[in-house]
């Protein structure tokens, strides 16, 4: 004679599976854990972008310095115009008609904020024109100069550096650049000192470290101060501030500034 077990009415239910409230749990903490999972990794790679990015502007400031001491370091003075005619001002002179003169500036310290388009000269300067083996070239009993201009570079966000080699001083080492959107093989690109560039401000000295009265002297044309202009020149500072974004949207930019001063022969 066959036996029959009754199962209990509690046991068959356990044994169908979950019920819709356990499912239900189940889901929401899967959703749950599954969002702080996400919300570590979104966070841990946003940190690793800004760090990234911290150091390449880091690399671009030190690299910053290091190009503008070194084109600096053979300087004899800061002028107030190229002297060398340039085939492409991109910031001309509006009282030439030559159109081969970019626009006047004088010392004034100020601060010059990244155009939204074209370029923005900063400062010129002159340096002896050398050979290869940087013997001087003479003119009688001085050098010949070659001239260079400094500007900000809107559509690359970038500083800037165009060489204009004096055609008289045979032998020149230098060779006169052009934008790069004309660069060729006799005429080489600017060349671009740094890049994330969002401003650059400008400080001037004397030997003996004392800021010049820019307000001493008044442009007799326009009546607006250009102080002791800038053959009294003898330290310039420049304060280049970066901003580079974040890669990632929502991300943090990354902001800071490098101090660059040096001193010229003209003192």
């Amino acid at each position: 004679m066959r036996r029959f077990h009754i199962i209990p009415k509690q046991l068959r239910k356990k044994s169908d599976g979950f019920t819709l409230v356990e499912l239900l749990v189940v889901m929401v903490l899967t959703v749950m854990f599954s969002g702080l999972i996400l919300t570590f990794f979104l966070d841990l790679w946003g940190s690793t972008a800004t760090l990234e990015n911290d150091s390449e502007t880091f690399a671009t400031r030190e690299d910053a310095g290091d190009k503008l001491r070194e084109s600096f370091n053979a300087a004899t003075d800061l002028v107030t115009q190229n002297g060398i005619p340039d085939s492409h001002p991109m910031n001309g002179d509006p009282t030439d008609g030559t159109g081969t003169y970019w626009l006047k500036i004088h010392a004034i310290p100020g601060t010059t904020n990244m155009p939204t388009s074209g370029t923005t000269p900063l400062i010129y300067f002159e340096a002896p024109s050398v050979t290869a083996s940087k013997t001087f070239i003479m003119n009688g009993v001085q050098p010949y100069q070659d001239n260079f201009i400094l500007y900000l570079n809107a559509s690359t966000k970038s500083l800037m550096l165009r060489t204009l080699a004096n055609p008289s001083a045979s032998g020149n080492r230098a060779t006169t650049s052009c934008p790069p959107s004309l660069a060729t093989a006799s005429c080489p690109a600017d060349k671009t000192v740094a890049t994330d560039i969002s401003s650059v401000s400008t400080r001037y000295f004397s030997r003996s470290g004392n800021l010049l009265d820019w307000t001493s002297i008044t442009d007799p044309l326009t009546g607006q101060y250009i102080g002791p202009d800038f053959p009294s020149v003898e330290v310039i500072e420049l304060t280049l501030t970066l901003h580079r974004k974040s890669t990632l949207h929502g991300g943090t930019a990354t902001n800071n500034q490098t101090i660059v001063r040096v001193a010229f022969r003209n003192g």
